[in-house]
């Protein structure tokens, strides 16, 4: 298990937002303002979803006293290690900046292929930032 764990989190996971207490709260040691590379769009289903192309994203890294959280936020973000053609997201570490563009490091972050995104209608928020009050 390792010594801490650190997530990128753009949408309800954020602080703040809907799956934060419930998911992440308790077991948080630190946040901090971030961004990674990546576009951002609103799904009509509620929530938003990155892919990997072009632009910066807007969020929260989030750090972790260990890996344990990722289990059951991988079941809400519908993430299945074991089975990944299944899977709506998709977790993998990826380059995480601060809001100068200076390296923070990796943290895991969920993605969405551009393809699930097009397929699920969703709208492309140029500023690369996602807030539940906020969506369209």
């Amino acid at each position: 298990m390792e010594l801490f764990c650190q997530l990128f989190v753009y949408g309800t996971l954020k602080p703040e937002e809907r799956a934060f207490a419930s998911l992440c709260q308790p077991f948080v040691r630190a946040t901090q303002p971030a961004q990674v590379r990546g576009r951002l769009y609103h799904l009509p289903l509620g929530y938003p979803a990155m892919t990997l192309e072009l632009g910066w994203v807007q969020g929260v890294l989030l750090t972790f006293a260990h890996s344990k959280p990722l289990s059951a936020i991988d079941a809400f973000e519908d993430y299945y290690p074991d089975r990944p053609e299944d899977s709506d997201y998709h977790r993998h570490r990826h380059p995480v900046y601060d809001l100068n563009q200076q390296p923070l490091g990796l943290a895991w972050v969920y993605t969405m292929t551009r393809d699930r995104v097009v397929a699920l209608g969703g709208q492309w928020l140029p500023e690369g930032r996602w807030t539940q009050t906020q969506a369209p």
